[in-house]
């Protein structure tokens, strides 16, 4: 979506344009389910590519018709039009969130919503997105005020490319020839990006929902139909039926699809060929065509503020769902957050868009481009500065915290839960890590690159202790294994052992299949084949990794832990199996940082059982005799209940992960546990 068209581009119907009333209703039904899906479903509607579809057919067929009737592009001028339509209420918008996350929102937020208003103003959000989303450990951040930015950077890529490409085709094919070429050059496009598409989206949707190759082809297809629509005549029942039968289609697009996780690919040809039927059906169908309702006034007016509510319901919403502690919208809350989203859009419409066209007008016509972009850097340029500023300041204010000497005595961590005693003296001070940091309060295991991401194969392998030592354990498995890390580390120092650690981001340990969003997680299975072979060529002593697997749906000992364990047996290699941590309704740092430190708990039975399934299936002599298990939940969640701080410590900084700080509290208590499975002796032993 975007106002780019909104005024001269809306033309398309035949070769010399006229104005198409019908498809400003329906960007109105295209921004409304966008807006009612967010605020009430917390789904995704196919609306955004409804958009990308429109802004193809518009501004192609708008290039196009500039190139045979003046035989010349002119891309600056293309470009400078659409800087003074697209950045005035984008400005606006962009240099309210901060000031929006600085009212409202919890701290740990705060350098997010910084790189993610970058991201936006500078048009590539949808490849921030793209990175975060095969991030493992990002996936469970809150959603950015400006994450709808994605589909703009897409759009704006776009109005890049287009130019570019139509001023080539016009340089060979030539003024007269340049419609039939341009509908081979976007034919092209088209089948090139749908079938990477297609396979991408395949093979890794989450990359593939904010990709631009993947998405090209919605606006491609927008592009080969606003070069053929005025050879297409159907007869009026026929327009009767494709209008209702789109609109239908359109609606129920989200009903019918998880779009969040299958789009794009061939599924997204459901809404952008309902959007596309649509405009066939243009303003025929008869006295009872779907444009009788497209044109009606209220939708007519609703789709002049289709960008500008678009660019501010998502803002809105979030800072309504962090306020009220919500999932989803209540029906009165929704019906507020829309109605301020509409007063605001209407606000900034009226007053900023109307007030710089107004400017426009005024600027000798040689000057617009350079005017329009030097109104875009100005327009911009607040956002960019405050993003700047309150960065520097944010880095500033952690490298004091780090500097801070914080005394052991005043963060017992989880020496509390060992001497209850401690709580009547521990002093009432900021916990550490600060939840500002907590994101960055990771091991010398992630940040040497031993724990490796989704996208990749091998094993990156890190050792620490001597070559020569009489022990060596390896650490193998997903991310919630390797939280472990600090506390392990630190043990294999005291007592002068080999410690070699690999993990990865969502793998688990395991012989079986894994699955990840839908498809196989093949970059897993040969990550965990390697590891295998890794492990058959080191042949440590012991293997630490996770025993149990924990969820809101139960804790279990899958299948394929234990048929690795089998193999590991068959190679004289011990295992010690560390029982899963609970995970949490909440996301630690979020939370404390909320203020609401008191409401940061969960009972342990949220995800955990009532007893240990590994020791458990041990008990009944149903586990390989090579492995031992290991719980320390009580350690984590002392009594019943997983609090979000303990001894002035932070436990987890997401919904389930442990803050390094906390695990390297656990050291005394780990220690204890690895000498019993190991058999080498006590702490005091060894120490």
């Amino acid at each position: 979506m975007s106002a780019s068209e909104r005024h001269a581009t809306e033309r398309g119907s035949a070769p010399r344009g006229g104005f198409r009333p019908e498809i400003e209703g329906l960007r109105a039904v295209a921004v409304l389910l966008v807006a009612v899906y967010h605020i009430w479903f917390g789904r995704v509607s196919g609306g955004v590519d409804v958009f990308l579809f429109l802004t193809g057919f518009l501004i192609t067929g708008s290039l196009v018709r500039s190139a045979e009737r003046e035989g010349r592009l002119a891309p600056f001028a293309f470009w400078g039009r659409l800087l003074r339509r697209l950045t005035p209420a984008a400005g606006v918008v962009l240099a309210a969130v901060p000031a929006m996350a600085y009212l409202w929102l919890p701290p740990s937020r705060w350098p997010g919503v910084i790189a993610e208003v970058y991201a936006s103003a500078l048009y590539y959000e949808n490849w921030a997105l793209a990175a975060a989303a095969v991030d493992y450990l990002a996936r469970e951040e809150a959603p950015s005020p400006v994450q709808h930015f994605w589909s703009l950077s897409i759009q704006g890529q776009f109005y890049l490319l287009w130019p570019l490409l139509l001023g080539a085709v016009l340089l060979v094919a030539g003024r007269e020839r340049m419609r039939r070429a341009s509908l081979a050059a976007v034919g092209a496009v088209l089948a090139l990006s749908l079938a990477y598409s297609v396979w991408i989206t395949a093979a890794d949707q989450p990359w593939a929902y904010f990709d631009t190759g993947a998405r090209l082809w919605e606006l491609a297809l927008g592009g080969v139909l606003a070069l053929v629509v005025h050879r297409l005549r159907p007869p009026t029942a026929a327009r009767f039926l494709l209008g209702w039968g789109g609109l239908a289609a359109l609606v129920l697009c989200g009903v019918l699809f998880p779009v969040s996780t299958l789009f794009p690919g061939y599924a997204a040809l459901w809404p952008t060929l309902a959007a596309a039927a649509v405009v066939v059906a243009g303003g025929g169908g008869g006295r009872f065509g779907v444009h009788r309702v497209l044109t009606l006034r209220p939708l007519m007016a609703l789709g002049g503020l289709s960008y500008t509510l678009y660019l501010w319901h998502w803002p809105v919403l979030v800072v309504y769902l962090e306020l009220t502690g919500r999932t989803l919208a209540s029906p009165p809350g929704g019906a507020a957050v829309l109605a301020l989203s509409l007063v605001l859009a209407w606000t900034t419409a009226r007053i900023v868009e109307g007030g710089a066209e107004r400017l426009g007008r005024r600027v000798p016509r040689p000057w617009l481009p350079a005017w329009s972009a030097a109104t875009a850097v100005l327009l911009l340029a607040p956002a960019l500065v405050i993003g700047s500023q309150w960065s520097d300041r944010l880095v500033r204010e952690q490298r004091e915290r780090a500097e801070r000497v914080v005394e052991p005595v005043d963060y017992p961590g989880a020496a509390l839960v060992a001497r209850p005693e401690l709580a009547a003296v521990l002093p009432d001070l900021p916990v550490v890590p600060d939840p500002l940091d907590a994101r960055d309060d990771l091991s010398g295991h992630h940040l040497r690159g031993c724990h490796v991401p989704l996208s990749a194969t091998e094993p990156v392998l890190c050792r620490t202790g001597p070559e020569d030592a009489g022990y060596t354990v390896a650490m193998v498995g997903a991310s919630r294994t390797a939280h472990w890390y600090p506390a392990l580390e630190q043990v294999a120092l005291r007592h002068g052992w080999r410690l070699v650690s690999f993990t990865k981001s969502g793998c688990q340990f395991s012989a079986e299949v894994p699955y990840t969003q839908g498809r196989v997680f093949t970059e897993c299975q040969e990550w965990d084949a390697r590891a295998m072979e890794e492990l058959e060529r080191l042949r440590p002593d012991a293997v630490f990794t996770s025993s149990t697997r924990a969820s809101a749906e139960g804790e279990a000992v899958p299948p394929g832990f234990v048929e690795r364990w089998r193999e590991l047996d068959a190679l004289g290699i011990d295992v010690i199996g560390m029982r899963d941590l609970p995970r949490h309704s909440y996301a630690g740092a979020e939370c404390v940082a909320a203020g609401r430190a008191g409401d940061c708990t969960d009972p342990i039975g949220y995800s955990l059982a009532e007893r240990d399934p590994a020791a458990a299936l041990a008990g009944d002599g149903r586990l390989p005799a090579n492995v031992s298990t290991v719980d320390l939940t009580g350690h984590v969640c002392p009594g019943d209940r997983c609090d979000a701080v303990i001894g002035n410590v932070l436990v987890y900084w997401d919904h389930s992960h442990m803050t390094a700080t906390y695990a390297l509290t656990l050291v005394p208590a780990v220690e204890e546990a690895l000498l019993e499975a190991t058999g080498r002796g006590t702490a005091t032993e060894n120490s």
